[in-house]
């Protein structure tokens, strides 16, 4: 994800200064997050998806229900706690 970042700030033809300007946040915390060091929070990760104006690529993404498995099982009811199976046990009939 990190050269991600990086590609869309030179595709929108920014600094790194212009995009943590933009973003709220300090140009090191955008060097991090290009660099993938981690330590950056999800909050600033947001804020410079926003100031590349992908944002809503991102969110529309992560919709369990615009996948094929999401709308196959749109109309199911969803538990409210889902309990691991256990993988070791053998149904052998």
């Amino acid at each position: 994800m990190a050269d991600d970042v990086a590609t869309w700030r030179k595709l929108r033809g920014l600094t790194q200064a212009q995009l943590a300007d933009r973003a709220g946040i300090s140009r090191a915390t955008l060097l991090r997050l290009e660099r993938g060091d981690g330590g950056v929070s999800t909050e600033n990760l947001l804020r410079v998806m926003r100031a590349l104006g992908i944002l809503d690529s991102v969110v529309r993404a992560l919709d369990p229900y615009a996948t094929d498995v999401g709308r196959l099982r749109s109309e199911e009811r969803l538990p409210q706690r889902v309990r691991p199976r256990d993988l070791t046990r053998r149904d052998d009939g």
